[in-house]
């Protein structure tokens, strides 16, 4: 049986300090986290968070799926569905209500790339600035 490791260069997740760091990957599993000690930021080392960068990723409890609530509960629905859902539901505020009357929640689980563009969707296309973040600094 051959065992496939490999190091994967990334960018920590959690702030915008844009800390290096490897996913250390044991076939197809993220195992561990490795600083890199040449990234001209983090300088081979890393915070609490970027240690445990990829600890969600593997999580059992880990959301894999969209869902959707259909009457008392939740049920597993397509990405399809699920955008889609969001869209209609977003449409039918935004064209009852002002723009203020929607808000945005970014996550530190998310890039800074796609973090900046929920917030340019909601600034630009909604026109709210109600948009937070939970890895506030």
């Amino acid at each position: 049986m051959d065992i496939e490791y490999r190091n994967v260069l990334t960018t920590c997740i959690y702030c915008g300090c844009g800390c290096g760091l490897y996913l250390q990957v044991l076939d197809g599993e993220i195992v561990g986290v490795l600083p890199d000690k040449e990234h001209p930021i983090s300088r081979g080392k890393l915070c609490i968070k970027g240690w445990n960068a990829a600890s969600f990723v593997n999580h059992p409890e880990r959301l894999r799926t969209p869902l959707i609530r259909r009457g008392d509960s939740l049920k597993e629905a397509t990405w399809d569905e699920a955008l889609t859902l969001v869209a209609e539901k977003l449409a039918i505020i935004h064209g009852e209500s002002d723009s203020d009357a929607i808000g945005f929640l970014t996550s530190a689980k998310c890039t800074n790339e796609e973090n900046y563009l929920l917030q340019k969707f909601a600034r630009a296309v909604i026109k709210t600035n109600n948009v937070d973040h939970c890895a506030r600094l």
